[in-house]
């Protein structure tokens, strides 16, 4: 199916449905492989435009922040499971080499934050996961920034699909709202990088 039947389809569902369809359509696009084929920020887009309330577009960010972290989450996993391998299967050596290389890159040298930046990078969100993954980097290290990028990578095309719909002077309480939740997951990924600077309570207690 073409990527215009797809969002041609999107835009045919009553909203229950599209609601549904956008998050499935974002879940793909967070899979290593599939993110190369499916029109997740495309989806974002259209799914904005039928937004007539704050609570709707609660909604709609946190159904799709979801399925952007479940994504990236099948995708550590297939990392995890497969390793560097994953880098030489046929669709990514294909499509997606020199970004698989950028992100391996990325999380050598940076770890948590690049999962968090490269989860704002298209082309390159949908590899950071598998990248993470066959760096053997811990569930613990890879959930607070993969969820933190993918709420703020959902947002940002919401906010602005639901600008052009609305017109900026109508969508700017929702913007306010938005921008302060932004805001509350960026602090709280500052405060997870101050607190993987300070060292842990044994090693705290031996020196000691």
């Amino acid at each position: 199916m073409a990527l215009s039947n797809v969002l041609d389809w999107l835009q045919s569902l009553p909203e229950p449905a599209m609601l549904a369809g956008t998050g499935v359509l974002v879940l793909g696009e967070s899979i290593i492989g599939l993110g190369f084929f499916i029109p997740g920020e495309a989806a974002l887009l259209i799914a904005s435009a039928t937004v007539d309330s704050v609570p709707e577009f609660f909604l709609l960010w946190a159904v799709v922040s979801v399925g952007a972290l479940a994504g990236n989450v099948i995708g550590f996993e297939l990392g995890r499971r497969m390793g560097a391998a994953l880098r030489e299967t046929g669709l990514v050596r294909k499509r997606g080499a020199q970004a698989w290389d950028k992100a391996a890159g990325m999380v050598r040298a940076h770890g948590m934050w690049a999962v968090f930046v490269g989860r704002l990078i298209p082309f390159v969100r949908s590899l950071v996961p598998a990248v993470a993954g066959a760096a053997h980097m811990s569930y613990r290290e890879f959930l607070p920034p993969i969820a933190a990028g993918a709420a703020c990578s959902t947002a940002l095309p919401l906010l602005f699909g639901l600008g052009v719909a609305a017109g900026v002077k109508s969508a700017g309480d929702v913007g306010v709202l938005v921008v302060a939740g932004l805001l509350a997951v960026l602090m709280v990924v500052l405060v997870i990088r101050k607190r993987r600077k300070q060292p842990p309570p044994e090693t705290l207690e031996s020196e000691g």
